[in-house]
């Protein structure tokens, strides 16, 4: 019965999607505050469609990421 080890490469990569998200998860929240802080203005809609796309892109790689990991592990 052999056991299955950690694939170091494939948890790098896992590594790297997580690194990539945490700049993303404080970016998005600070766009959708400056959009309702300018709703007179045309960047509300600017900043508020930016803010949301970053945040649906840093869900989608915290996702990727952690599914990356558990791959690499399990």
């Amino acid at each position: 019965m052999s056991q299955k080890h950690t694939d170091t490469k494939l948890l790098a990569k896992g590594a790297k999607y997580l690194a990539f998200t945490v700049p993303l998860l404080f970016l998005s929240p600070y766009l959708l505050t400056l959009s309702f802080l300018n709703k007179g203005n045309f960047a509300f809609y600017l900043f508020l469609v930016v803010g949301i796309l970053i945040g649906g892109f840093a869900i989608f790689l915290f996702y990727k990421g952690i599914k990356t990991i558990l791959d690499s592990i399990f």
